[in-house]
C-alpha cells in the first residue's frame, strides 16, 4: 500500500514537473513580447521634470533631481518612441519641442483624431500665423504640460502658460518618488556594511535552528509544480477568468481588469493552500511554538523592525542588479502586467483592489509557499546556501518575467535570509508587503 502511494506521488510529481517546465518556458518567452513599463515610467518622470523645472524650487535641488536640461531629455525620450507606438498626445508634444521645421512637418504629417490637436497643429506648422490669445486652446488645459509647452512655443508669457499649482504638485511627486529609494539605498548600504563588519568579526548572533516539516522533495514538487503552477497559474484562472469577464462585462475597463486580477489571484491560492493543509495534516503535531509554518506574529514590534531593516538592506542590492543588467543586456521587457494596470488606472476602487492584491494577498500567500514550506524543506535537504538560492530562483521563475528575474532573485535571497535569521515567517511577509507597497506607491506618484 505504501509503495502504491509513493508510486502515485512520483507519477504526479514528474507529470506536473514536466508541465511546469513547458509552462514556464512558454511564459518566459511570452514575457519578451510584453512591453516593459520602464520606458513609460521614464517618460512620465521626464514630463514631471519639465513641469517641476518651472516651479519655484531652489536651483540646487533642480540640478540634483531634475538634471540640467529636462526639456531636452523629454524630447529625446519622445523621439525614441517608434512611429507605430507613439500616441497622438506624445506626437504633438514632440512636434512642439522639435526645433526643425522640416522635422515638425514629418511628425505632424498624420492627422489627429482630436480636433483641438488639429487646431493647434495648424499654428505650430504656420510660423507666420499670429495668435493674439492662447485662450482659444483652453480645452487642452486639462493637460497642463501640453498646454504649457505649446503656449510657450507660440511666444506667450510664463504667467499665461504655466499652471503653478500643477507644477508644484509635479515637483512634490517627482521628489518623493526619487527621494525615497535614494534615502533607502543610503541607509540600506550603511546597514549592509555594518552587518558585513559584524560577520567578519564573527560577532553575529547564532541563527535559530531550521524547523522544517518532514516532507520530501516529491512533496515540494507537487506543491510548487502541481499546486502553484499547473493548477494555480493555468487551470483555475482558465475557468474562472472567463466567468469574471462574463459577470462584469458592463463595468468600466479599469474596474473589470482589477477584478480579473483580484479574483484570479484569489483562485490561484486555492490549490497550493489545500495541498499545504493536506501535507501538514498528515504529519504528527510539531509541538513547536508557531507550528510547522513558524508564523510567530508576536512580538510584533520586533517583526516590524526586522522587516524594515531587511527591506532597507535589499533595496541597494536590487537597484544595483537592475542597473548592471540594464547596462549589460538592456531593457528585457516583460514587466508584470499589474504594473501597467496601476499606471493606467485613475479610479479609486480598481486601485484599492490592486493594492489589496499586491500588498496583502501576494506577500502572505507567496511567503506561505516559498519561505513557509519550500525553503525550510530545501534547507533540511541541501543546506542553507543552496536552499536559499534554489528557493529564490524558483520564486523568481514563478513570476514569469525575464525582465524582472534578476531583481526577484535577489529579493528572494533577501527574504530567504530573513526567514532563516529570524526563525519566523511574519517578518518575511511584512518585508515582502513593504517592498510591493513602496513599488505601488512609486507608480502612483509618477502616474
Amino acid at each position: 500500500m505504501s509503495q502504491a502511494k509513493t508510486g502515485w506521488k512520483w507519477a504526479v510529481a514528474l507529470f506536473s514537473l514536466l508541465l511546469t517546465v513547458l509552462i514556464w518556458q512558454q511564459g518566459l518567452q511570452e514575457s519578451f513580447e510584453r512591453p516593459s513599463v520602464a520606458p513609460k515610467i521614464s517618460l512620465m518622470q521626464s514630463e514631471m521634470a519639465v513641469s517641476a523645472s518651472s516651479s519655484s524650487v531652489p536651483e540646487s535641488l533642480k540640478d540634483i533631481f531634475l538634471g540640467s536640461k529636462p526639456q531636452e531629455k523629454l524630447y529625446q525620450t519622445l523621439n525614441s518612441i517608434s512611429a507605430e507606438q507613439i500616441e497622438d498626445r506624445q506626437r504633438l508634444l514632440l512636434a512642439v519641442l522639435e526645433e526643425s521645421d522640416s522635422k515638425k512637418k514629418i511628425i505632424l504629417e498624420k492627422k489627429f483624431q482630436d480636433r483641438n490637436f488639429e487646431k493647434l497643429k495648424s499654428y505650430i506648422l504656420d510660423n507666420d500665423r499670429e495668435l493674439d490669445d492662447f485662450s482659444e486652446f483652453n480645452e487642452i488645459k486639462s493637460d497642463p504640460l501640453l498646454y504649457q509647452v505649446s503656449c510657450s512655443s507660440l511666444g506667450f508669457s510664463d504667467e499665461k502658460c504655466i499652471n503653478k499649482r500643477y507644477n508644484l504638485q509635479a515637483t512634490t511627486r517627482l521628489f518623493a518618488s526619487q527621494l525615497l529609494p535614494f534615502l533607502a539605498s543610503i541607509v540600506g548600504s550603511i546597514l549592509l556594511i555594518r552587518y558585513a563588519f559584524i560577520f567578519i568579526r564573527k560577532q553575529n548572533s547564532q541563527w535559530p535552528e531550521n524547523i522544517a516539516p518532514p516532507l520530501s522533495v516529491i512533496d515540494m514538487i507537487i506543491l510548487i509544480s502541481g499546486g502553484f503552477v499547473v493548477i494555480g497559474e493555468v487551470f483555475f484562472p482558465a475557468f474562472i477568468i472567463p466567468i469574471v469577464d462574463l459577470l462584469f462585462d458592463n463595468l468600466s475597463t479599469p474596474l473589470k481588469q482589477s477584478l480579473r486580477v483580484f479574483i484570479g489571484y484569489c483562485s490561484m491560492t486555492i490549490a497550493p493552500i489545500l495541498i499545504i493543509r493536506y501535507q501538514l495534516m498528515g504529519l504528527a503535531p510539531s509541538g513547536i511554538e508557531g507550528g510547522w509554518l513558524q508564523w510567530k506574529i508576536k512580538p510584533i514590534k520586533e517583526g516590524i523592525f526586522k522587516s524594515i531593516g531587511g527591506w532597507l538592506m535589499i533595496m541597494p542590492l536590487v537597484l544595483l542588479i537592475g542597473w548592471v543588467t540594464n547596462e549589460l543586456i538592456g531593457d528585457q521587457g516583460g514587466s508584470n502586467p499589474l504594473l501597467e494596470l496601476v499606471l493606467n488606472s485613475d479610479e479609486l476602487i480598481p486601485l484599492i483592489l490592486l493594492l489589496i492584491t499586491t500588498v496583502v494577498l501576494a506577500p502572505v500567500f507567496e511567503e506561505l509557499v516559498f519561505r513557509g514550506v519550500l525553503l525550510p524543506v530545501l534547507v533540511s535537504k541541501v543546506g542553507k546556501i543552496i536552499g536559499v538560492l534554489l528557493s529564490a530562483l524558483i520564486f523568481a521563475l514563478a513570476h514569469l518575467s525575464v525582465g524582472e528575474l534578476p531583481a526577484l532573485f535577489v529579493l528572494g535571497i533577501g527574504l530567504g535570509l530573513m526567514r532563516l535569521s529570524s526563525g519566523r515567517l511574519f517578518p518575511c511577509a511584512l518585508m515582502h508587503s513593504l517592498w510591493n507597497g513602496v513599488t505601488f506607491a512609486s507608480l502612483l506618484l509618477v502616474a
